[in-house]
């Protein structure tokens, strides 16, 4: 039977030798990584650094388009059905304002989310590493490292690197 390979896992015992494996990782060259921790390790992103994420442009167009359209539908409404109140002209920009800040910041929060949730993978109720034994304990005390297949992926060159950093276990993982 033929798997097809997600990538190698390794367990690092402490913070320290986790950092230190993806500083090495980093400098090897490899880009495709997925880490497991069991909480916030903050020297993460010095040690690896990931491109800017692309949620806030999503937000700004979302924004600009809930904004524009709600601004739009406004004047068109009260072009089509005039209503003279106090003597304002008909299409009073003034009084569109509330909603059309109103839609803007819905679009852009909804907007947000779903980005969020669909460039993160969620919600994703199975994943590779978890028919692995002994990733239970990523939520508890060990850190995982798991260099995925792809892009010139070489499943002993990922092994032999990642054995060199000194980890606990080094498995292969598959889909």
């Amino acid at each position: 039977m033929n798997r097809d390979v997600f990538g190698t896992l390794a367990a690092f015992p402490s913070e320290e030798s986790y950092l230190a494996a993806l500083r090495a990782l980093g400098r090897a060259g490899y880009a495709r990584i997925e880490t497991f921790t069991p909480y916030p390790v903050e020297a993460e992103e010095e040690a690896l650094p990931r491109p800017p994420s692309p949620v806030g442009w999503v937000m700004l167009a979302a924004a600009s388009a809930g904004g524009g359209g709600a601004f739009l539908m406004q004047w068109y409404a009260a072009r089509d059905y005039p209503l003279n109140v106090g003597g304002r002209p008909i299409d009073s920009w003034p009084s569109f304002i509330p909603v059309t800040f109103e839609l803007t910041v819905l679009s852009a929060a909804l907007a947000g989310v779903a980005a969020l949730l669909w460039l993160s993978g969620l919600p994703r109720l199975d994943h590779p590493v978890f028919a692995e034994p002994d990733f239970a304990r990523a939520t508890s005390d060990r850190f995982f490292v798991c260099l995925l297949a792809g892009g010139g992926y070489s499943a002993t060159a990922a092994r032999d690197a990642l054995l060199r950093l000194g980890p606990i276990s080094v498995e292969e993982v598959f889909r």
